[in-house]
């Protein structure tokens, strides 16, 4: 399932997707497949992404029913 609140979230920010992976530590492609939802990120990366971006676990990855 794609993460749009990502998207939105980093969007938000006005940052690139390889601006926030350089803030995160990875590369543009892992942000890319996060996004696309073709990668499940560990949790200490989503709790990194959460923290850039000012916004909690529940809100960047948790899926509404």
């Amino acid at each position: 399932m794609k993460n749009l609140k990502l998207k939105s979230a980093r969007a938000a920010y006005d940052l690139s997707q390889q601006q926030l992976a350089e803030k995160v530590g990875v590369t543009r492609q892992t942000i890319n497949a996060i996004e696309k939802g073709d990668y499940n990120p560990t949790i200490k990366l989503c709790i990194s992404i959460c923290k850039e971006l000012g916004k909690t676990l529940d809100e960047l990855f948790w899926e509404d029913e």
